[in-house]
């Protein structure tokens, strides 16, 4: 006895796109039947158009919010940008002591009632008494950066 073998055929190519164009079309047109149908329900389509209606708006809205807030912080990058250094000023002897002041009491560990600091036309006096050798040099360069002072007369010392 013979078997019969049968060669199976591939359907031309003309055909296959054909069958998958009219599967995507047929997909696309029941997906918009049913949007429609849903929008336009009688019962609930009024509801879900409003609804749709409005998340888009505050979709909207939030994008615009962002876009702003994006507008200003690039203004505040730029207004930064442009004053990294503080301009120079002409203080009184009372404004620059308090300056001083502000500046090198800023760090907890800077002993702030053992330090007096008088000043002179610009010229800063320091004295006083500081347990921590290493914060003199210290203290002394940052009134140095301060503006409006001219000179820095250090009369820190370590205790005895």
């Amino acid at each position: 006895m013979q078997t019969k073998i049968s060669v199976r055929r591939d359907p031309p190519a003309g055909r296959t796109r054909l069958l998958v164009a009219g599967t995507a079309i047929g997909l696309v047109g029941t997906a918009i039947g049913i949007v429609w149908g849903r929008l336009f329900d009688p019962s609930s389509g009024r509801r879900r158009r409003a609804t749709i209606r409005n998340r888009t708006a505050a979709y909207l809205r939030r994008g615009g919010r962002k876009v702003g807030r994006l507008g200003s912080r690039a203004r505040g990058f730029a207004q930064r940008a442009t004053h990294l250094r503080e301009e120079r000023k002409d203080y009184d002897d009372a404004t620059l002591a308090d300056k001083i002041k502000s500046e090198i009491f800023r760090p907890a560990d800077v002993p702030k009632g053992q330090i007096n600091i008088n000043v002179q036309n610009g010229l800063v006096q320091l004295r006083g008494e500081i347990p921590q050798p290493e914060l003199i040099e210290e203290l002394e360069a940052q009134v140095r950066r301060i503006h409006g002072v001219r000179d820095v007369e250090n009369l820190l010392h370590p205790p005895r």
